[in-house]
This record gives structure tokens, C-alpha cells and sequence, in this order.
């Protein structure tokens, strides 16, 4: 398999898209990994997994009509495989396998019969456990990699800051030649209205040198300016509070003209249309509840 991943917009060929079959009973709150989880289970609005599935497969039908090649991971029984964002990323040619959660480790095994189909010698891992790095937190954009963190003094004990600087050094060291940007990231156990769990919850490209930001997402309005400055505040739909939690920055591109999104992103959908894009609306609102949406679910292997 040729990979080839250069940016979050070009013309998607292949890719894995999660599953949420046998996904297991509803977690109890200490097994929670993020706030908005913790918030709907203990509402007892905890996502039930016959409506998740029927959301996903809305998704692999869209990917069917734009022809894309797509691949999901081996079932897992009573484990939660959705986020397939998360345990591995492409950029360029390299596929690089995440450092992941530990209690997620098996993730990675179901997609193992992709793997084997990519030159071994472009699969990367970390090669020690102290470098931790996400899916979510990292975005290829052409000449640059911009990439989620956290650089707060508690790091260690904040379970939703997933990406720390050792992983943002490792990426560099992968792509010398490439711009690559670190963004502190405001994170929160306590509200998911405050927390920015991966840069893909409160930033996205999308379109032709467009963006979609949150800009109280970021703790340093430096690395907010950056992205003012490099896009162009007329090309960013800046999300509110509310569209943050509900996960608008966390559509997904097939293709520069064609973006897969939440059917109740009524504002940012009418955006997007205003800027001849085409949205493919879909449910994803249960699967939203686990603070994660259309790109956390999907991990691009090929775009032109």
C-alpha cells in the first residue's frame, strides 16, 4: 500500500473508519477517560451501542459514494474501537503508531491485517513509553505539522492531556523538513465545555486554506494568533462554547469541495455551504457524547 497523506483536504482514497459493534457495557466513571463521558454516564444518556453502529454505518456509506476504500478493525468483543484517530496516524508515506493510553493497546492489533500491507520499513513507533502523541493532536497542513499539547506543571496527572513535548520533539525528529507547531491546549477533567481533549476538538482545515477554531481552546492567544495570521481571519469560522462541546471542529474532508458533518451543525454546515462546499450530513450526535466525532473515527491512509 501506497500511503500518501499531505494535508487534512485533499481527495480521500482509503481509509479506516472505527467500529462500534460489541463496544461493551456503559463504562463506570472511573474507567472514564474525559469529562463529557463522565457527564453522560452519570445522566444515564451514555450512548447505547445499536445507535452508534447505525451512526458509523451512515458514515461508511458516504465513504461507498465517493468510492473510497475503506478498511475497519477486527472486532474486538466488549471494547470500545471507535476512535480510530487515535492509535495511529499517516504523514506522507510513514505510518506512525501512537503511544497510546495503555489500557488501549489491543486497539492497534485490529487493524494489524493493515499494516501488514505497508512497507515495514515506513511503520514507525516511539521508541520509548515517555513519548506520548495522539492522532488528535496531529495535523499535517502541506508544509506544516501542527500538533495538540499540554504544558501545564500537572501533565502527568492530567488524564486528558494525551500529546506532551517529548511527542511534538518525536514528530520533528520524523520530518526535519517541515514546519512543525506545538499549541498549549486548555484541558479540564471537570468540563468538557472547558476542555480541549485533542487539537481536532477546537481547530480543523477544511476547504481551500480555510479553518474552523475555538479560540479560547488554545491557553496561549499566541498560538491562536499563529493561526490567524497563517489562514487569514476572513477564512476561519470561529465556534462558540457550546459548538466546541458539541464538537463542530470535528467534521471531516474527502475532499476539499466535500466534508462529512454532524446533520445538527446548522450554522457551520450553512458556513460551508456559502463556501461551495458540499456537506454529507450525518447522525453522529450519540457517538458525540464521548467527546470525539467524524475525524476522531477516522484515520486517513491515502488522499491524492
Amino acid at each position: 500500500m501506497q500511503l500518501n497523506i499531505q494535508n487534512e483536504t485533499s481527495r480521500l482514497r482509503a481509509v479506516v473508519l472505527g467500529t462500534a459493534k460489541s463496544n461493551g457495557p456503559v463504562p463506570k466513571i472511573e474507567e472514564a477517560y474525559d469529562p463529557k463521558s463522565i457527564e453522560h454516564i452519570k445522566a444515564g444518556t451514555y450512548p447505547e451501542e445499536s445507535a452508534m453502529v447505525t451512526e458509523m454505518e451512515s458514515v461508511a456509506k458516504v465513504f461507498e459514494k465517493y468510492d473510497v476504500k475503506v478498511y475497519r478493525p477486527d472486532i474486538i468483543k466488549d471494547y470500545n474501537q471507535i476512535f480510530a484517530r487515535d492509535i495511529a496516524l499517516v504523514i506522507e508515506d510513514k505510518f506512525i503508531k501512537s503511544n497510546i493510553l495503555p489500557d488501549r493497546e489491543k486497539e492497534i492489533k485490529a487493524i494489524q491485517y493493515v499494516i501488514d500491507q505497508i512497507d515495514p520499513d515506513k511503520v514507525y513507533k516511539a521508541p520509548s513509553e515517555d513519548i506520548h502523541f495522539e492522532g488528535g493532536d496531529i495535523m499535517v497542513h502541506n508544509d506544516h505539522i501542527f500538533i495538540g499539547t499540554y504544558k501545564g506543571d500537572d501533565y502527568s496527572d492530567c488524564i486528558v492531556a494525551r500529546t506532551n513535548m517529548k511527542g511534538v520533539a518525536y514528530i520533528q525528529s520524523l520530518f526535519p523538513n517541515k514546519i512543525v507547531k506545538e499549541f498549549d491546549l486548555n484541558k479540564s477533567m471537570k468540563d468538557p465545555r472547558d476542555n480541549a481533549l485533542h487539537l481536532d476538538c477546537c481547530f480543523q482545515p477544511v476547504g481551500n486554506n480555510k479553518a474552523i477554531i475555538h479560540k479560547e481552546g488554545f491557553r496561549d492567544v499566541l498560538d491562536y494568533e499563529y493561526l490567524v495570521n497563517l489562514f487569514g481571519n476572513e477564512n476561519l469560522f470561529h465556534i462558540d462554547k457550546n459548538e466546541m462541546y458539541n464538537m463542530n471542529s470535528n467534521i471531516f474532508s474527502i475532499a476539499e469541495d466535500v466534508v462529512i458533518s454532524e446533520k445538527n451543525f446548522t450554522r457551520l454546515n450553512t458556513w460551508m455551504r456559502s463556501n461551495n462546499i458540499i456537506v454529507e450530513e450525518v447522525p453522529y450526535a450519540e457517538i458525540a457524547k464521548q467527546e470525539g466525532l467524524l475525524r476522531c473515527s477516522t484515520m486517513p491512509l491515502i488522499r491524492d
